[in-house]
């Protein structure tokens, strides 16, 4: 376990016996990209679900369609497709091939993505957090793993993020059980 999972696991305790690993090569080969180490080792060991009753962690192929990764990324890309014929892209876009993965949401319509870029590592892509209206964002030089770590512990308070979020007492509950 990579030692921000071990920290992450610490602040919120993953569920018993976690569901089947998704198909990363199915995965990858839908979202046209090779997703991040730490990312794939979270959700083999929590699999998608629901942090604070605020953070929804999307899982590729998840049952519980809500919080599957590939069918919330696919609405993603075609909304921001709509958005940006009407309003700019945010400057980290502007390059060629560059893209946005989502990987997370909020109930209150937040959403969280990594940056892709043409042959870039997947393991130091940057995390944008976009708010509900579609017009503020946020950037982060970080994995997932650590942002989650450090949004629980405090040491990173997002302008975007639900104020009240995280809450004082830490919960995931799996979205298998939802």
């Amino acid at each position: 376990m990579n030692p921000d999972l071990t920290r992450l696991s610490e602040l919120l305790p993953a569920p018993s016996g976690p569901g089947t690993a998704p198909d990363w090569d199915a995965a990858e080969a839908q979202l046209s990209t090779v997703l991040p180490e730490d990312y794939k080792e979270l959700i083999n060991t929590y699999g998608g679900g629901f942090i604070d009753g605020y953070l929804l962690l999307l899982e590729p192929g998840c049952p519980n369609d809500v919080y599957d990764q590939l069918k919330i990324n696919a609405e993603r890309e075609e909304a921001n497709d709509a958005l940006w014929q009407f309003t700019e892209k945010p400057s980290e876009l502007q390059a060629e091939g560059s893209r946005l993965v989502c990987w997370a949401t909020t109930d209150n319509g937040e959403y969280l993505y990594w940056l892709v870029r043409p042959g870039d590592d997947p393991d130091a892509r940057p995390l944008l957090i976009n708010d509900e209206s579609g017009e503020e964002w946020e950037w982060y030089d970080t994995t997932v793993t650590r942002f989650l770590s450090a949004v629980l512990c405090g040491e990173i308070r997002s302008q975007i993020l639900w104020e009240n979020f995280p809450l004082p007492a830490h919960e995931f509950r799996p979205a298998r059980t939802m």
